[in-house]
């Protein structure tokens, strides 16, 4: 006689149904958390036990006369099981001639003891046994019991008896619902995945045309998520996803839904829409649920999202040219700084097959020319004087014509060409600086961007030091941006990187801070000379507290560390005035210019009444 008492598995107890009517009672559940699992307590029958003591006429005529037991318990005087009989060999036992008369009056227990009736040792398991847990020791103690079932005990008491075949079919259930929703649900975030979302996208179309409502689909990207997963590994980075899901779902309204399609990129579905400004009112109310930290595993994250919206049946009524339009919008949020959503357009330019041979062509274009570089001033805020220019790399695609640097820049890191386009960066950059010099025009700081690809790769102060004496340039004149994420990766690593280069005499930025993950720790011990405010904190700054708040805070960082400011994206002069008198030293953005191009530096500079150094 068997008698187990296993703990309680993680998984949840499905009905006998199909589909999505499974999903609130399976083993992975929408909210990502797992519920008590179902035991055998679900399929106890609570029967009658028949006492050791009792003669066995009394069990045969309690078989003939209740056809539906299929097996009777016997317990003894303190409750406890002791027996399982089997309706099938006992009834065929005493239908044999003089069976009944010698062994009907002896108690059940002796006549089980006997020889005369096979009577197999009763499976018995304690109620909080799970469902996987009691078909294994059913199978491990064979077959027939699938028939008879088992006794189901309390705290070793009895309390009902339970049948094999209802417990197989309970699995049987539960692992159809499992497998439906591993076909539907994305496993990490609970929400339906690309494949659900296009059943519903298309049954809200056709419900659609058919009320004459509309339908709204919202492609949400996380942006610089890499940076995350890069710098703080993909624990981290799956911790966000979840708590991103859960503000989306807050957001939304409830017959709203909320897909992950891979990655870092979801889609909300709205539908029965009366006018397509609801789609707009929804994303602003998802880009302002980014301003509040994102809180995960003892880091404190600010973490944003670009949106693109197209509108079923006004965009397109095919499902998924309406899907590839929404995400052409959202890349064009992507480009007009992220941090906001944009709405498609008959000129928004989607995907494009040509975009597959992408990385050849970048290959080709560093061969043909068709790289070049813009230089964007950056002014003294007070004065508005030009202290320096950023170097932007871009690219003039011969078929495609520019192509944006959120298109290639990302491509060329995961291909590692970003090592290759860096270099050639760095020494455009000096080459012109050289030329600037050479006619007279006035000493400016020139700020170049550097990948973490790059950073990481080889000697990188060594490959600086020799474009430096390469093109004779005074490297207190240049400045390094790097992104948080560069800085939060093999930190002794960094660290030691950073010294050699500050041993050069260059200067070093936190470029988009704000947006990354540094410490104050490691802000104290990195030889760091300024900060950059990313763009999306000031924009609407004089009517956002939340991002005059987060800009007063670095601000006052900086101050305290002793740290330059330089404000990226200021777009007018109300921002201008609003930084100055909080003290931000620095501004860049289209208020003082555009990037501008070689030749338009040195009128701007003209314009500007820029004297000479």
């Amino acid at each position: 006689m068997d008698r187990v008492h296993m703990p309680v598995n993680q998984v949840d107890n499905p009905t006998a149904q199909a589909g999505e009517r499974f999903l609130g009672q399976m083993l992975f559940i929408k909210d990502d958390r797992l519920q008590e699992a179902p035991t055998v307590r679900s399929l106890v029958r609570p029967m009658l036990p028949v006492d050791r003591q009792a003669p066995c006429e009394h069990l045969i005529q309690r078989f003939l006369s209740e056809p539906a037991i299929y097996a009777l318990p016997v317990v003894d005087d303190a409750g406890c099981p002791v027996a399982l009989v089997d309706r099938k060999r006992f009834v065929e036992f005493f239908t044999k001639p003089f069976s009944k008369e010698l062994f009907g009056r002896q108690g059940i227990v002796d006549f089980l003891a006997g020889n005369h009736y096979h009577a197999p040792a009763p499976v018995i398991i304690e109620d909080c046994c799970s469902v996987e847990d009691a078909a294994q020791i059913l199978i491990a103690s064979g077959i027939e019991h699938m028939v008879t079932g088992f006794i189901v005990t309390h705290d070793g008491l009895y309390a009902g008896v339970a049948n094999g075949h209802d417990l197989l079919n309970l699995i049987t259930q539960r692992k159809q619902a499992e497998l439906y929703y591993l076909a539907h649900y994305d496993h990490l975030t609970g929400v339906p995945n690309r494949v659900l979302l296009a059943d519903r996208i298309s049954q809200a179309c056709r419900e659609a045309e058919r009320s004459g409502s509309q339908v709204a689909l919202l492609f949400i990207d996380v942006d610089r998520f890499k940076q995350i997963n890069d710098s703080l590994g993909h624990r981290v980075g799956d911790a966000v996803l979840r708590a991103l899901v859960g503000r989306f779902k807050a957001v939304a309204r409830k017959m709203d839904t909320v897909a992950r399609i891979g990655g870092d990129e979801f889609m909300l579905l709205m539908e029965n829409l009366a006018t397509p400004e609801s789609a707009d009112m929804l994303a602003g109310r998802l880009v302002d649920a980014m301003r509040q930290p994102v809180e995960v595993l003892g880091h404190s994250l600010i973490v944003t999202v670009s949106i693109g919206i197209a509108i079923y049946p006004r965009d397109d009524s095919d499902v998924s040219r309406l899907m590839a339009k929404a995400d052409a919008a959202m890349y064009e949020a992507k480009a007009k700084g992220r941090n906001g959503f944009r709405i498609y357009s008959d000129g928004t330019a989607t995907f494009n097959p040509a975009r597959l041979s992408l990385e050849n062509d970048l290959r080709r274009a560093l061969a043909n020319d068709e790289l070049y570089l813009a230089f964007q001033p950056q002014v003294e805020i007070a004065s508005g004087q030009p202290r320096g220019v950023e170097a932007l790399l871009r690219w003039n695609h011969p078929q495609r014509g520019p192509i944006s640097p959120l298109e290639f820049i990302p491509l060329a890191e995961e291909t590692g060409l970003i090592v290759q386009l860096g270099a050639w960066v760095m020494r455009q950059a000096f080459a012109q600086m050289a030329a600037w010099k050479s006619v007279g025009l006035p000493t400016l700081r020139m700020a170049i961007n550097i990948s973490a690809v790059q950073f990481h790769h080889g000697d990188f102060a060594e490959l600086l030091a020799r474009a430096l004496a390469e093109f004779d340039i005074d490297p207190t004149l240049v400045e390094l941006e790097l992104t948080e994420s560069v800085l939060m990766h093999n930190v002794e690593e960094v660290l030691d990187n950073l010294r050699r280069i500050k041993t050069l005499g260059v200067m070093l930025a936190i470029d988009d801070f704000g947006t990354g993950f540094s410490s104050l720790n490691y802000l104290r011990r990195f030889p760091i000379d300024r900060l950059k405010i990313d763009q999306s904190f000031i924009r609407d700054i004089t009517r956002t507290p939340a991002n005059a708040s987060i800009t007063k805070a670095i601000i006052a960082l900086a101050d305290s560390l002793s740290l330059d400011v330089v404000a990226e994206g200021i777009e007018d002069s109300v921002e201008n005035d609003y930084l100055n008198e909080l003290g931000c030293q620095e501004g860049q953005g289209y208020y003082f210019a555009r990037p501008l191009n070689t030749a338009q530096v040195a009128e701007w500079l003209a314009g500007r009444g820029a004297d000479s150094a």
